[in-house]
């Protein structure tokens, strides 16, 4: 099998740009897709972000989370390398947990069009209280809009220990 072709990435600005400019403010314009080179199955790509920071947008105080981003691609792929500039730039973003989460699934829903994702949110405690918030979506219309609905309903049948992160 081919390996991907090299023009294939010419549009990518930030893949081995030794100038990267990182963003201290809330920028989904940083993120880049390129083709899936594998269309005709279904397989998931998943991301572990365990330094995501954003800022209480009531009290201005540091929230620290570890970022779960899964996904089942259609025709594009999220860069990695703009993915951590995109997550890096929440770094003074003032929003809820919930929020959070949410805008990055409408982001990489909007750059992907994928049939599948998952954005789930593994906040540390603040005030004796952990905040876990996990969203999906399924394309509509596909068995990918039934899959997102199963997961929402059994996600979190077997809660973690408690670990106090």
């Amino acid at each position: 099998m081919p390996g991907r072709q090299e023009d294939s990435l010419k549009d990518l600005k930030l893949l081995g740009n030794k100038q990267t400019e990182y963003l201290f403010r809330y920028s989904p314009q940083v993120l880049e897709a390129i083709d899936n080179l594998h269309v005709n199955r279904d397989y998931f790509i998943k991301f572990n972000c365990p330094e995501f920071t954003s800022l209480c947008p009531q009290t201005n105080q540091p929230d620290f989370a570890t970022i779960y981003i899964s996904y089942i691609p259609d025709k594009k792929i999220v860069e990695s390398k703009s993915l951590k500039l995109y997550l890096f730039s929440f770094r003074n973003h003032g929003d809820f947990h919930e929020d959070c989460v949410n805008i990055m699934m409408n982001d990489l829903i909007d750059l992907l069009a994928p049939r599948y994702i998952e954005v789930w949110g593994k906040f540390t405690p603040r005030g004796g209280l952990s905040i876990d918030p996990y969203c999906n979506y399924g394309k509509p219309g596909t068995k990918y809009e039934q899959m997102a609905e199963y997961r929402l309903m059994n996600h979190d049948m077997y809660p973690e220990k408690v670990d106090n992160r």
